[in-house]
């Protein structure tokens, strides 16, 4: 499969966009409770990983989780986005002490700019819930495989829950129209295809278990 592969959703990402999308998680009480759950999700991942010296922040948007990736002391961080807006705001946005820590990265997830075994581990947040061709998921989750050299972090939408089961039926009953971009994937499915990249599970972390779609992942290599 050619690596030349772009998103719809991708070509939204310029300036203004990448300026509403950085204060998005800072609006309202119930966004930033999210956010917040996120970060717990987030620091329990990495532990769960080993506390990586060197991680691949892909997508890392505005640079959402900078702070809390700076966390550990002498982690370095490579923040990357195929955006180049997403990079300058979040270059301009977060704190300096951190952005000073951070290498920024115009890239693909299906074609990232590093060689092979580049980085401890990939932290991958809120990207995958937009891909809905298998082929696709499976070309970014082997090229996963390709860089780290240990472990990958990633977050989803999975069923078995109430809000999976919510939106399944009022998807029902309003029919699909046009374009769709945000995808609920059956957790055998995806579990089975992070199997064929090359992964096996280590854990598994709900956001709300039962209730919630999110899922986060921490999965290791061979």
């Amino acid at each position: 499969m050619s690596k030349t592969v772009k998103l719809d959703f991708s070509e939204k990402y310029d300036e203004q966009h990448a300026k509403q999308y950085f204060l998005k998680h800072r609006s309202g009480l119930s966004r930033r409770l999210s956010h917040h759950r996120d970060q717990q999700l987030a620091r329990r991942a990495l532990t769960l990983a080993g506390e990586p010296g060197l991680v691949l922040d892909l997508p890392c948007g505005a640079g959402r989780f900078w702070p809390l990736l700076a966390e550990k002391p002498n982690r370095v961080i490579i923040g990357a986005d195929n955006s180049e807006a997403m990079l300058q705001t979040a270059m301009s946005a977060q704190p300096a002490d951190v952005v000073k820590r951070v290498q920024p990265l115009q890239t693909s997830a299906f074609d990232i700019a590093l060689p092979d075994n580049a980085v401890d581990s990939i932290f991958c947040i809120r990207l995958l819930h937009h891909i809905g061709e298998p082929a696709h998921r499976l070309a970014i989750l082997r090229e996963f495989e390709r860089v780290s050299r240990d472990s990958v972090i990633v977050s989803l939408w999975v069923d078995g829950n109430f809000k999976a089961w919510k939106r399944k039926r009022a998807e029902r009953k309003r029919g699909q129209k046009g374009y769709q971009n945000r995808f609920v994937l059956p957790a055998v499915t995806v579990e089975e295809e992070f199997r064929q990249a090359g992964f096996r599970i280590q854990e598994q972390l709900d956001f709300l278990p039962l209730y919630a779609m999110w899922r986060v992942y921490v999965l290791r290599k061979g």
